[in-house]
């Protein structure tokens, strides 16, 4: 029986679509057993990236539970983590991005309601080893010095254009990108610090 199904011109494409049925089945179900564990992981990775740029005891709510959609006029809206201790919203967190040597660069940024930054660190990047990557935490303390500075008390370049933030050897397209994608968003909690503290409807 089987002998005489393979030699009919049909059964070629009917083997295929029952192994293409079956792959995609499997590929479903895959998807599905391990969405619920992606999820949790990257909720966790949002957690520890919020804590990073606050100082310690900053806050005292859940920060990722504090999240809201605030429309800047951009393309897509920012979303905020609003910072609260005793209940009074004290500072915000927000991602910005800018365009690095190897691609976008999203950046996590934290202010205080006075506009200064509290830390700023790289969620994703593209930079070369070695050279562009030492803007990562782990591999230098140069995302260090954001902390305390605000629109009016540096002058926000890198040195090389005659600002206040080094540059690596070799590597200057990469700092440079950071530091105008904070100072953009320093500039955007300027415009609707309102919004973004949730002093404003």
């Amino acid at each position: 029986m089987l002998e005489k199904w393979k030699s009919r011109p049909l059964y070629q494409p009917l083997l295929l679509g029952a192994v293409t049925l079956l792959a995609s089945a499997s590929l479903a179900w895959a998807a599905s057993a391990t969405r619920e564990a992606i999820a949790q992981a990257e909720e966790r990775d949002l957690r520890d990236s919020l804590a990073q740029v606050l100082p310690e005891g900053f806050a005292d709510n859940d920060l990722a539970a504090a999240r809201a959609e605030i429309d800047t006029g951009a393309a897509t809206p920012v979303t905020v983590y609003r910072a609260r201790r005793a209940g009074v919203v004290n500072g915000a967190v927000f991602k910005v991005s800018g365009k690095g040597y190897g691609g976008e660069i999203v950046i996590l940024m934290a202010v205080d309601k006075a506009g200064a930054l509290l830390g700023v660190r790289i969620l994703k990047h593209s930079e070369t080893p070695g050279l562009g990557d030492k803007i990562e935490a782990e591999k230098s303390n140069w995302i260090d010095n954001f902390a305390g500075k605000a629109l009016g008390t540096a002058a926000w370049a890198v040195k090389k254009d005659g600002g206040d933030f080094d540059q690596f050897a070799g590597a200057t397209i990469t700092p440079r990108a950071v530091v105008e994608a904070v100072k953009k968003g320093l500039e955007t909690f300027a415009r609707h610090k309102a919004a973004i503290l949730g002093e404003s409807s």
